[in-house]
């Protein structure tokens, strides 16, 4: 089947995508594109589907790398290919030939690219890893290699929107404690509750972080079941696990 890759116009010509879904050889919960290795989808389902993606960026498998994500702001240089998946929601790298994936279903999943200087990254940014500095630690990640900020682009790709994030009390308060600014990211919703706009507070952290072009190119994963994975949503039907989306950008 052919795979859907998402593209973000303020990538350019980088090689890159946010994949949908569509085209996976998973069945079942998981139906679809599940490239989340960390899920209860059987191990070789995965595999055919992440070397789906890789062929689809015109990598080998082994060349298609990730990380162990856990919702945090640490970022690692990838200088080779490697099975090995060291902790972090962040990578970046200036090496041809390597794609960097970054697995979601809801969080934020975020491509950077600094053409001219040949540097690229890719990050996890939930709301905790978006409070804590990992889209900013990702571009000072970048310009170590040689980036510019002013050249750097950073693309969100499909997430959850404000309409499908309800928070409650104390969500809004951790915000708040570190900047009262942040309370234009939430809207009023049921009694207490409140509706927090996810990658209107991406946008806002990668601007503050000197990124020169910047981007959500739309897409709730809570609302489109047909072709997005969504954490929350599967909480709400009370299924047993969730697939991962996978997002990839390479040199």
């Amino acid at each position: 089947m052919i795979l859907e890759r998402l593209k973000a116009d303020n990538l350019g010509a980088v090689r890159h995508g946010f994949y949908t879904r569509k085209g996976g050889a998973s069945s079942g919960i998981f139906q679809g594109l599940n490239c989340g290795v960390g899920s209860s989808d059987q191990r070789d389902i995965v595999a055919i589907n992440r070397a789906r993606v890789a062929s689809d960026m015109g990598v080998a498998p082994t060349a298609l790398v990730g990380v162990h994500q856990y919702h945090s702001a640490d970022v690692v240089v990838i200088d080779a290919p490697s099975d090995a998946r060291p902790k972090a929601d962040a990578m970046v790298t200036n090496q041809p030939n390597i794609a960097l994936g970054i697995l979601t279903a809801d969080c934020q999943p975020v491509l950077f690219a600094d053409p001219k200087a040949g540097v690229i990254g890719a990050a996890h940014a939930g709301w905790k890893g978006a409070l804590d500095g990992v889209l900013s630690r990702t571009v000072e990640a970048m310009e170590a290699l040689g980036a510019a900020r002013a050249d750097i682009s950073a693309a969100i790709g499909p997430c959850i929107s404000q309409k499908a994030y309800e928070v409650g009390p104390e969500f809004f308060e951790d915000f708040i404690a570190q900047d009262h600014g942040y309370s234009q990211f939430f809207a009023g919703g049921n009694e207490d509750r409140m509706q927090f706009d996810l990658p209107g507070f991406g946008l806002h952290m990668l601007r503050e972080a000197g990124v020169g072009h910047t981007a959500w190119i739309g897409h709730c994963t809570y609302s489109d079941d047909a072709r997005f994975y969504s954490y929350r949503r599967t909480t709400h039907l009370n299924e047993a696990d969730y697939g991962r989306l996978i997002s990839v950008i390479r040199l």
